[in-house]
């Protein structure tokens, strides 16, 4: 059994949003944004089971039991591992809505057992983390796991999914003037939904279409190669079926990449609408374009623009018991 680190008395973790897919990888890639992203507040208790003492931002569709909350069961089965007492109290700061198609999910796990790895003096990587944060995943994808947007949001860059099971997570190399736009428009598509609406069989010619695409995509990131990524960031399979539920989407897309945009997708399984581009310049500009499309439709949608996130999960804060000490002395 590990022991916790006796000073410290509560840690506040971030992790960010994500963008999966990138069009022409289904299930298998993924990048890091800087924003938005989730936080959690993680605190030691005297006694008494782990629980979740607050929820702030989207409280009414998150669960607060363990079991049943992304965040709590990757802790709880990160404690349990670790062999670990559950006196924990939990504390979840949404920054972004469920069901936008950036992860946010993954994020609660991802924040959640990177604070309490924290406790331990962090004697597990990242990298390691990683099955942990899947646990959580679990809640949301009906036991099917998908590991790109808890990949993306832990370790930050560009990821490629080589495998669940077991879990083989590639990191990639990109260029660093990558940005990206992401657009939200403010309309509820389920991701069990969006699931349910792809075609169980594809033909082999698109099938072929596909994997070309997805190959020299990630050869153009290796290579920085922008020709080639923005020749690859098509997907011929996925995206015809869902652009069709999601209001404006043709015409979002074909806003972005009249502004500059290297390529553009859905974000997911949506309804966020991404735009990567090779600097943020071309990524305010084409986020704007985007969000004019909406605009015209009458719906709302956030704008968020920011370069690839490189660093993924990260500790904002440690509070430890002797720094309540000292400022009750200085009183």
């Amino acid at each position: 059994m590990r022991s916790l680190n006796e000073h410290i008395r509560e840690v506040r973790a971030f992790a960010p949003a994500s963008v999966t897919n990138v069009s022409c990888g289904f299930d298998v890639l993924g990048f890091a944004l800087n924003r938005p992203g989730d936080e959690v507040v993680v605190r030691r208790k005297k006694q008494g089971p782990m629980c979740i003492s607050r929820v702030v931002g989207d409280a009414n569709s998150i669960p607060t039991e363990v079991e049943r909350n992304t965040s709590g069961a990757a802790i709880l089965a990160f404690v349990k591992t670790m062999g670990l007492d559950d006196h924990f109290e939990i504390e979840i700061h949404k920054k972004m809505a469920i069901g936008t198609g950036l992860g946010s999910s993954a994020a609660s796990a991802v924040a959640g057992v990177l604070a309490v790895n924290q406790f331990l003096e962090r004697p597990l990587s990242k990298s390691e983390l990683l099955p942990f944060a899947l646990e959580g995943e679990k809640i949301t994808s009906g036991g099917d796991v998908h590991a790109d947007n808890v990949a993306a949001a832990l370790l930050g860059g560009f990821i490629a999914v080589r495998s669940v099971q077991p879990v083989d997570i590639i990191p990639l190399h990109y260029p660093s003037q990558l940005a990206c736009t992401v657009v939200h428009p403010h309309i509820e598509l389920p991701t069990a939904e969006m699931r349910r609406i792809l075609r169980e069989q594809i033909s082999l010619h698109d099938a072929v279409r596909q994997w070309g695409n997805i190959a020299a995509f990630v050869a153009g990131l290796q290579n920085e190669d922008l020709e080639v990524m923005r020749r690859s960031l098509n997907d011929v399979i996925i995206e015809p079926v869902r652009g069709k539920v999601i209001p404006g989407y043709e015409q979002a897309k074909e806003a972005a990449l009249k502004n500059g945009a290297l390529g553009s997708g859905i974000s997911g399984s949506g309804p966020s609408i991404f735009a990567l581009c090779d600097s943020q310049e071309v990524a305010q500009q084409a986020g704007q374009a985007m969000q004019r499309v909406f605009d015209e439709l009458q719906i709302q949608s956030d704008v968020y623009v920011s370069q690839v996130n490189a660093r993924g999960a990260e500790i904002l804060e440690v509070k430890r018991k002797d720094e309540r000490l000292k400022m009750k002395d200085e009183r």
